[in-house]
């Protein structure tokens, strides 16, 4: 039954990660549909993001209070809901909307699932393989959602982009209420308000601020008074914290070498991967004259391969030790980001997808990570320390895009070189600076994610699901 529960949870993070990935390669198809501007198509996209990212320690609070499993299922009711609303939406005011009522299921979803996977698998040892079946599903989003959202702005109405999430989440929601067994109690009581809204504020602001800034200009008003505001209510959420008698985040969980570690290293895989992922796409269609499917194609070996060597990954952590692992990982997705950046304009898809699929190993030995900062996580805590894994990805994957894309234009402005040939400059020369970061992370895996010396807190506290739902 524990194996059902875990494609349930497997399940639901597939639909959100999937709709996250199919829907670029249709923009264009959408754009022209509802007559939309520039600035509503990337509003489709930023409404999900700017939400999902705000609400996520929120998500993570109330499966605390009220039990992940029952906010699972009302993240999935408002998942799905919200995609049947995106996939029928004649105007671009009502597809925005649902995409952001979609970031608020996403939300509930996303760290309420890690917090279950924790509860359903007390034990270690199969806790790390549910994890790594849980990452490969990722990874197969990934693979599909490109390829997918090709084929239907191609072939179908842009709608079933959304509309397909229906019934997965209908078969997802059924399988969830009979797999995943109803809890008995509930360890906490207190919502934290004050926290709550702090927390949402500083996260919505900063991640405004970072999808806006580009286009509005670091220093204008707006963006200055949107970080302003972050850093104001990440202020105020210390301190409400310090002050709260059942506080969302007890800051004593910072000083565990190995979830801090863990959030630094994620945070910089994330950085990595949402800027090259961005960025490859361009540069394959752009310069090596892919088509859009053609180029949503060329990353399936690569999530394929991810996806395969996250299920055996947590085998290569007993062999080799979690810090090691992830520091190979982190070797070998810097590797094959330096490399690629020696493909020239005259490359193909035989150039490119020995590193890709290089990178694909490198990621899917990250999966160990996930699993090790699981279990360090108190039971009665788990959706709020799920809820800021996910944000450090969240967080830094908008960075990655942010920074290394104001390199990339920088560096395109400044070439007195044609436009094709300014931006393959300009790409190759970003990548590098995308792999000094990535490799800069070993160090920081083999100090931090060495054997730990405390005792694993979660080893003893974790209980089965429904002990808190």
């Amino acid at each position: 039954m524990r194996w059902w529960a875990l494609v349930a949870v497997t399940l639901g993070t597939f639909m959100t990660y999937l709709d996250n990935n199919v829907g670029n390669v249709a923009l264009p198809t959408i754009q022209r549909d509802l007559g939309l501007t520039i600035s509503g198509l990337e509003w489709i996209v930023s409404s999900y993001i700017l939400v999902f990212a705000g609400l996520m320690l929120v998500g993570g609070r109330l499966a605390d209070v009220f039990g992940a499993r029952r906010v699972f299922l009302g993240g999935l009711a408002v998942f799905t809901v919200a995609s049947l609303a995106a996939g029928l939406a004649t105007s671009g005011g009502a597809l925005i909307a649902a995409r952001a009522v979609q970031g608020v299921g996403a939300a509930l979803l996303t760290p309420t699932a890690l917090a279950m996977i924790g509860q359903i698998f007390p034990d270690p040892g199969e806790r790390g393989r549910a994890v790594g079946v849980w990452s490969a599903s990722g990874a197969l989003s990934m693979a599909l959602g490109p390829v997918a959202g090709g084929f239907i702005s191609e072939h179908l109405h842009w709608g079933w982009i959304y509309l397909i999430n229906v019934p997965i989440g209908l078969v997802t929601f059924g399988l969830t209420l009979w797999a995943v067994r109803p809890g008995h109690a509930r360890r906490r009581h207190s919502l934290d308000l004050p926290g709550l809204v702090t927390s949402a504020l500083a996260l919505s602001a900063l991640t405004y601020a970072l999808i806006e800034g580009e286009e509005a200009g670091w220093t204008s008003p707006g963006i200055l008074a949107a970080f302003g505001v972050s850093a104001a209510a990440a202020v105020a959420f210390v301190l409400v914290e310090a002050r709260a008698a059942e506080p969302m985040i007890v800051m004593s969980l910072f000083r565990s070498r190995m979830f801090t570690g863990g959030l630094l290293n994620s945070g910089i895989w994330s950085f990595g991967v949402f800027g090259i992922y961005f960025f490859s796409a361009l540069w394959l269609q752009n310069v090596l004259g892919f088509s859009p499917t053609e180029a949503g194609g060329s990353f399936v070996p690569m999530a394929l391969v991810t996806a395969v060597v996250a299920i055996v990954s947590q085998r290569i952590a007993r062999l080799l030790g979690i810090g090691r692992t992830v520091a190979l990982g982190m070797a070998l997705m810097g590797a094959a980001i330096y490399l690629l950046s020696a493909v020239g304009a005259d490359g193909d898809y035989a150039d490119v997808a020995p590193w890709f699929i290089l990178y694909g190993v490198g990621a899917g030995l990250m999966v160990p990570l996930t699993a090790a900062i699981l279990s360090g996580m108190p039971q009665d805590r788990s959706g709020v320390a799920s809820g800021v894994l996910n944000v450090s990805r969240e967080v830094f994957g908008l960075l990655g895009i942010t920074v290394l894309g104001a390199i990339l234009n920088s560096r395109q402005s400044a070439s007195g070189q044609p436009p094709l040939a300014a931006f393959l400059d300009a790409y190759q020369f970003t990548l590098v600076i995308a792999a000094i970061v990535v490799l800069a992370a070993i160090p920081v895996a083999l100090f931090s994610l060495r054997d730990r010396v405390e005792p694993p807190q979660a080893a003893t506290t974790l209980e089965p699901v429904g002990s808190s739902n």
